[in-house]
């Protein structure tokens, strides 16, 4: 490989050295642009997502559509074909593995040179995007690297006797590209003896868990010549990663046991005894429970900082209230976060209407010890704004509900004592630290999902909150069905479909038709193909996205609202009051739509997800999901929860065009066999591609977890965080540990460190 570069000798780690100066300014752009490398560390860290054996062959028949995959399979055959009357020729090749077959396609001139190098029984490293064509697997155009020794892979070669790594690559810089780069790198950082690398574990925890070094570590990952070298380097690499994550989590834990709040403790005989004693209903023990470690909480000088999960209709929103009431009873104020106008106003609707002469504070009629219930949102008038705000700033408004208008400048509080975030993932941090810093000392904060977390996540993502879950849901909700409907292969189904809403609004009930789109876009045939994880906007659906799942060539672009609501109200549903609603019709439109709708005076309501969570319409029976492969499982979740609310049992169909054994079809069947939310969440999480713990949306920074499975490692993660905690409290400025400091800023830039202070 001629000489080998070394990197400079300097006073840093040389894992944070530009990958320029080591490998060149091309092959480094490529990867800073495509693949987010940018560092020595970032390619280091970039681990095989894989490894091949020589003589191994990959599983052709697991190969996940409209990805870019890299293979090691052998040329079955190949045969050159032509068309337009012999004027264009086309080179097929078959590879096989003997668990599946998959094919290779080339057009123009390269046909020839293609054909001569890709004899049967020859065997390679193929890189392409997977896609379908006559129902078969097929690569179009795949870079390639022919192995053994008369493939002229060099490279490879190398790896002769060993475990082939296979990495995640992309179209402009295949698999063996990047361990080419890899090589180059390992190879000048041991010309050093891996001098300065900074190894974050302490010693004696490495000893302890059996552990190898930082540098042993990551060179068992690129070069293993065993299995047990691959697992040794895992088990390390997956340590590094919980750990330092851990120690973070715990530092912000005791930074904010730390903080001085204003406990709220609820009178007797006050707001929150008159509001128990008018609940038309007992709470559940699951609410009681929960509510007894709120106001544990409360009552405590240090902020509150606890996430209330749940599944759908468990009853959160009550628990919120309950806490909300316990600190206006306490003296102070309460505001509700939701991300949506939509939202906003309906827990608005339903949070006076639970509260009754309670939410008339001031006003006459009003209760003994009622307070004001205000909406704040960006679309009120002048007016009623002015009146809000002045509320807010004198007290008068115990409670407040709004939406991003509450943390604008001039919305001032009295004594605000607790920020309650609704559907916490759909707002940015900043944004929630900014209600937060209107309270003259830390408010409390209650952080609310409805999408069930599995315990490791919790630990992760969630890892400086308590957790408080509701999995019991409130007597009297009525059982949901749901079922697949195959649109493509069976269109009958989707006729049966509209009858059963017809039947449905026949027996007095309503329905949802939910679409992925609003449709006055301007979209090309294919976008909208998914988006990420729900993030705000509800032009397209949000999840994660396969691809379509239906294999190569452009997708229709997804179903809109506004197509779906007028083909439903000439077509199957004609005579039936069906009406529209999305995130882009004016405020009074949107709210008048849903009062109508909560009113029984619309049979079928066509939406986007702004329905997704919140919504509460006791008489609505059934939803139809169309384009449902486009929405995530746990959005699945969220959006079928918006039925069977009443004493009437509730139906959910998920009308797909994607073929069956598909991805997609495997994920809508998961959710169609089980309303179990924590399963959904496991098989969400285990589906999705991965993300960063830390909020990758919300930092802009790359993934800090590559080797960690928070599905999988529970173990690790657990023991990590126990560690973690030991450690912080016995050093918290981690002073007797440099390596670990030293790590933990690296990991927590400007941004991570945000991140965690304010979330």
């Amino acid at each position: 490989m001629g000489d080998v570069p070394v990197l400079e000798e300097n006073t840093r780690d040389p894992l944070t050295e530009p990958l320029r100066t080591v490998l060149g300014g091309t092959t480094a752009k490529v990867m800073a642009e495509h693949l987010g490398l940018r560092t020595v560390g970032d390619l280091l860290h970039h681990y095989p997502r894989r490894y091949a054996e020589r003589g191994e062959l990959t599983r052709l028949a697991d190969l996940p559509l409209d990805e870019h995959v890299t293979v090691v399979a052998q040329v079955a055959d190949s045969r050159v074909l032509t068309f337009n009357q012999g004027r264009g020729k086309r080179l097929e090749v078959t590879l096989t593995d003997g668990s599946g077959r998959l094919q290779l396609v080339f057009f123009g001139r390269a046909v020839h040179h293609h054909h001569k190098e890709l004899l049967p029984g020859r065997r390679g490293m193929f890189a392409g995007k997977v896609g379908v064509f006559n129902r078969k697997l097929q690569l179009s155009h795949p870079a390639y690297e022919l192995l053994g020794a008369d493939g002229g892979a060099e490279a490879v070669d190398a790896f002769a006797g060993r475990l082939m790594p296979i990495y995640p690559a992309c179209k402009q810089l295949e698999s063996w590209k990047i361990a080419k780069a890899v090589a180059t790198v390992v190879d000048s950082l041991r010309a050093t003896g891996w001098t300065g690398v900074v190894d974050p574990l302490p010693a004696a925890l490495r000893a302890e868990r059996g552990l190898p070094t930082l540098p042993e570590a990551l060179e068992k990952a690129h070069r293993p010549r065993t299995k047990a070298d691959v697992e040794l380097a895992r088990a390390r690499l997956k340590w590094d990663e919980a750990f330092v994550l851990q120690v973070a989590l715990a530092r912000r834990r005791l930074a904010e046991g730390q903080l001085p709040a204003v406990a709220r403790r609820p009178r007797e005989g006050g707001l929150l005894d008159a509001f128990d004693a008018r609940l038309p209903f007992t709470l559940t023990e699951g609410q009681r429970a929960v509510s007894r470690e709120i106001f544990d909480d409360l009552a405590t000088e240090h902020p509150m900082h606890r996430l209330l999960q749940g599944e759908v209709g468990s009853g959160k929103t009550l628990v919120a209230l309950r806490a909300m009431l316990a600190v206006v009873d306490a003296g102070g104020q309460a505001a509700m976060l939701a991300p949506t106008e939509v939202l906003a106003q309906q827990h608005h609707r339903s949070i006076t209407e639970m509260m009754g002469e309670l939410a008339e504070g001031g006003m006459l009629g009003g209760a003994e010890h009622a307070t004001k219930v205000v909406l704040l949102t960006g679309s009120m008038g002048a007016a009623v704004r002015r009146r809000a705000l002045l509320d807010l700033a004198t007290g008068e408004a115990g409670v407040v509900i709004g939406t991003h208008a509450l943390i604008e400048d001039k919305v001032g509080f009295h004594d605000l004592g607790l920020v309650v975030v609704d559907e916490q993932h759909r707002f940015g941090v900043e944004q929630r630290d900014a209600l937060r810093s209107k309270g003259k000392r830390p408010p409390h904060l209650l952080v609310m999902t409805a999408t069930p977390i599995p315990r490791t996540v919790a630990m992760t993502v969630f890892g400086d909150l308590e957790t408080s879950v509701l999995d019991q849901l409130p007597a009297g909700r009525s059982p949901i069905t749901s079922h697949v409907v195959p649109a493509a292969e069976k269109p009958h189904f989707l006729a049966r479909a509209w009858e059963r809403v017809r039947e449905e609004a026949s027996a007095g009930h309503q329905a949802y038709v939910v679409c992925p789109r609003i449709g006055d876009e301007e979209e090309p045939a294919g976008a909208g193909r998914g988006g990420g994880g729900g993030g705000g906007g509800e032009d397209r659906a949000g999840g994660e996205d396969d691809g379509g799942a239906d294999g190569g060539g452009e997708r229709r672009p997804p179903l809109a609202v506004l197509d779906i609501a007028g083909q439903l109200a000439d077509g199957p549903l004609k005579g039936l009051r069906v009406a529209a609603l999305h995130g882009r019709m004016q405020p009074d439109a949107k709210d008048e739509v849903m009062r109508r709708f909560a009113a029984g005076e619309l049979d079928v309501l066509v939406a986007t997800t702004v329905i997704e969570v919140g919504v509460n319409v006791p008489n609505a029976t059934v939803m139809v999901i169309m384009d449902a492969d486009r929405f995530g499982v746990s959005q699945l979740h969220q959006l079928r929860g918006r039925v069977g609310r009443g004493s009437a049992p509730g139906l959910c169909l998920l009308v797909s065009e994607a073929p069956e054994g598909s991805p997609a079809r495997a994920r809508l069947g998961a959710v169609a066999a089980t309303l179990d939310g924590f399963e959904l969440s496991r098989i969400d999480l285990e589906q999705r591609r991965e993300g960063d713990v830390l909020g990758q949306a919300q930092s802009g920074t790359r993934s800090s977890l590559r080797m960690l499975a928070v599905i999988d490692d529970e173990e690790v993660i657990a023991a990590a965080r126990k560690k973690a905690t030991e450690i912080v409290a016995a050093d918290p400025g981690l002073e007797r540990l440099p390596e670990l400091r030293a790590a933990l800023e690296a990991l927590l830039d400007a941004e991570r460190e945000e991140y965690l202070e304010k979330g």
